[in-house]
């Protein structure tokens, strides 16, 4: 099958383009031709709320045969790049969908296909809308769907949301894969904890990724006040850029006065130093008060790193083969009952190491299956 995929890889950052890559990564592997067309642009520096959106690391899986063709401020690269991508003739496009910020560009190419040769489109839906809504962004995201015949989700959540906009939409729910992109190799234990000046025998909660209001960074800090009452000398070691002023954040570290238990690198974490963070901790800490799915909690588990999350979207679904100890949002009380909970049971990882790499290769697997039935649709049509 000929398939084109369009999205974020190398050099750009973040979960999505390690998504992408992993997800390029299967399709080759299951035998198909593929052509992967990214960015030349993402976003203009004034509106990417981070240092930048470019991925520092040095250690990195390129895909070397990417067409970085696509700018989001130039509409002559968006005709451009589906001209291109119809000389390709795919079999079916697949496109990502996370950010209204795209509606412009994905909407003329989605319309450009539908109006001439209607080739099948899929959207793989990381958000159907923003985690912070705006009046606009359904009016903006029910544009641009509603140019696909398929769509791929991660919950139920966001199939139900994406049913709100498009009813007669078909929908699979397919899990989030886990991700193995940053494995430079897990070093031990006490090593990490060197290379971190981090306390040998000290329990360490590790949160990890970029700090936004929605991802509950405050609620982990009221309930370390409450864990430290137990754990004297608990470790929290925030590892991660804000996009959002630090200030709060550490007046509320001075009102706690838990400034001692307390490590923030306030920064991208390149792939090569991720494996340190997560071989030092003891716990994965993410206090989402809303979320589709977790990139960070399947890297934790691919580390065998144990978790505690928020029963909400993908997180609550996964839970049970997971192994994640679940609290309610917005609950710091909770959160730290059930973290100091996880330090007197005994702290285990969730899944052998062979089990998580098979159910790795299985989503992936699962993911491109997917994409082949709408292919195989459209040959019967």
């Amino acid at each position: 099958m000929r398939l084109a995929l369009i999205g974020p890889v190398y050099p750009y950052r973040g979960g999505i383009a390690h998504y992408t890559t992993a997800l390029h990564r299967a399709i080759r592997e299951a035998g198909h031709s593929i052509l992967m067309i990214s960015f030349s642009r993402q976003y203009p520096d004034w509106l990417f709320p981070g240092h930048s959106d470019r991925d520092p690391s040095i250690s990195h899986e390129e895909v070397v045969e990417a067409k970085y063709w696509i700018d989001s401020v130039n509409p002559l690269t968006w005709l451009r790049s589906w001209r291109n991508m119809e000389k390709y003739e795919p079999e079916v496009i697949v496109m990502q969908w996370w950010t209204p910020w795209w509606a412009p560009a994905w909407f003329v190419i989605g319309y450009l296909n539908q109006l001439f040769n209607d080739r099948p489109l899929l959207f793989l839906c990381h958000n159907v809308l923003p985690h912070e809504n705006r009046w606009w962004d359904p009016i903006l995201a029910r544009s641009v769907l509603r140019r696909a015949r398929h769509f791929v989700v991660h919950s139920r959540d966001e199939k139900q949301r994406l049913l709100e906009l498009l009813p007669t939409a078909e929908v699979t729910v397919s899990p989030l894969p886990i991700l193995e992109l940053y494995h430079a190799g897990q070093v031990t234990r006490e090593e990490a904890r060197v290379r971190l000046d981090l306390p040998i025998d000290s329990p360490v909660l590790l949160f990890f990724g970029i700090v936004r209001a929605y991802k509950g960074l405050q609620d982990l800090l009221t309930a370390l006040g409450i864990v430290r009452k137990q754990l004297k000398d608990v470790q929290l070691v925030v590892a991660g850029e804000f996009w959002e002023d630090e200030t709060p954040y550490r007046t509320l570290i001075d009102e706690l006065g838990i400034s001692q238990s307390v490590r923030i690198d306030n920064r991208y974490i390149p792939n090569e130093e991720a494996n340190i963070y997560f071989s030092a901790a003891d716990l994965l800490v993410a206090p989402y008060r809303q979320v589709t799915g977790s990139a960070v909690v399947q890297l934790a588990r691919g580390f065998g790193l144990p978790v505690v999350t928020t029963a909400i979207g993908a997180l609550a679904e996964a839970a049970d083969n997971a192994g994640s100890s679940l609290v309610p949002p917005r609950n710091p009380e909770q959160l730290a009952k059930v973290i100091i909970r996880c330090f007197e049971d005994g702290l285990r990882p969730d899944v052998p190491p062979v089990v998580r790499k098979r159910e790795g290769r299985a989503s992936w697997q699962q993911l491109v299956a997917t994409i082949e039935s709408l292919g195989s649709e459209h040959h019967h049509e």
